[in-house]
């Protein structure tokens, strides 16, 4: 599978480390209760079709990236910064 870096162009999935859903960008507030830090870094979905997911480029810029792809085909569909996805959310 290859991944398209927004910083970098495409590169091979193995540059890349997998963080989970695009929802980990919005984190909890440090004070937030141990059952929320709880649900964010352990209860995830794990759905077969279309994701927006977490990566960071690893092997090569050090970007965080949010990876729309499909789960059953492998097949990605866009990569945005996740900088730029952050403030798209806000």
């Amino acid at each position: 599978m290859r991944i398209e870096c927004p910083i970098c162009g495409s590169r091979e999935r193995r540059e890349f480390y997998y963080q989970g859903a695009d929802g980990m960008i919005a984190r909890p507030d440090p004070d937030a209760g141990g059952e929320v830090w709880h649900a964010y870094l352990h209860l995830r979905d794990n759905p077969a079709g279309e994701t927006r997911d977490l990566w960071y480029h690893e092997g090569g810029c050090g970007a965080w990236i949010v990876v729309t792809r499909n789960t059953v085909t492998h097949e990605v569909l866009g990569t945005r910064l996740a900088s730029d996805a952050r403030e798209a959310a806000s």
